[in-house]
């Protein structure tokens, strides 16, 4: 286990930090003072979380990081950290690497024992969820589904007899692609497709995919903004209950069907329990009586 000295005075801080998914007021106090306070920002897109900065009246450098350039921006990055600066790494929206990049910078850095820090805020994921109404108690995040069709068909079957609500992101251009594929693989199945989360459009859809899809096609509008798309559960197995048959109807069928005593006796047993002598017993009593 690599140990990590939260405070090394010796070396920075890598902040991972939440930024709002629509709505600036979701920022928090804390976010809002990191920011202001590191020497570097990380950013997927700068000149999108320069609009951010330059509302928050916050003029620090900043740093592309995107899943092009993740891997190459490591040195650097590592470099700031060991000369005692401080970074915050953010994504356009939301909290980053939750199907966002930022993975492959912490993975190396915990590994080398750099001190890394969550400022937690917003998550389409979990803001979503919260308002739903559909199962939360267990749920799995897939983020997006394949782009090509036969493969986004085949993550579908996969999880079509999951228990637990399944979640994915999904983009505008591929929305209709993506509940056209459901309707023919979840037929009647509850979906929730909420978009636009903590914006002025935002919106919540539960239907069928098939209705969600027609829903969409009528207005145009509803197929616009980000999308997060919860799939109901499916059904719960009932465990299989016993066949509901008297024991001498049991005991009968068995004599009816050639089933020799002794052999009889030992199916009795096993399906309805007690000793295979009594259950002999009771055979041979009913052989007799015929």
């Amino acid at each position: 286990m690599t140990k990590v000295k939260l405070n090394a005075a010796s070396q920075g801080t890598l902040y991972v930090v939440a930024t709002p998914i629509g709505n600036l007021e979701d920022l928090s106090a804390r976010a809002v003072r990191v920011l202001g306070s590191v020497s570097l920002i990380a950013a997927e897109d700068t000149r999108h979380t320069g609009r951010l900065l330059t509302h928050l009246g916050i003029n620090v450098a900043m740093l592309s990081l995107h899943d092009h350039n993740e891997k190459q921006r490591l040195e650097q990055l590592d470099a700031y950290l060991l000369a005692g600066q401080s970074i915050a790494l953010v994504s356009d929206a939301g909290t980053p690497l939750i199907s966002d990049p930022g993975f492959t910078l912490v993975h190396e850095l915990r590994a080398r024992g750099r001190a890394i820090v969550p400022v937690p805020g917003a998550s389409a994921l979990i803001t979503a969820l919260s308002a739903a109404g559909i199962a939360t108690d267990c749920f799995t995040f897939g983020g997006f589904l394949p782009a090509k069709p036969k493969s986004r068909l085949q993550a579908l079957e996969a999880i079509k007899s999951r228990e637990e609500t399944q979640v994915f992101y999904e983009s505008p251009h591929r929305i209709m692609h993506t509940l056209a594929a459901m309707a023919e693989v979840l037929d009647q199945r509850r979906v929730v497709v909420a978009r636009e989360l903590t914006k002025t459009f935002e919106t919540f859809l539960s239907g069928s995919p098939a209705a969600l899809l027609a829903e969409m096609h009528s207005d145009p509008n509803q197929a616009r903004g980000e999308f997060v798309i919860m799939i109901e559960g499916a059904p719960t197995s009932e465990p299989q209950t016993a066949l509901a048959f008297s024991e001498d109807a049991l005991l009968e069928a068995l004599l009816g069907e050639g089933v020799g005593v002794k052999q009889g006796a030992a199916v009795a047993a096993r399906l309805l329990g007690g000793r295979k002598q009594n259950w002999y017993t009771k055979l041979q009593a009913i052989k007799s009586g015929d």
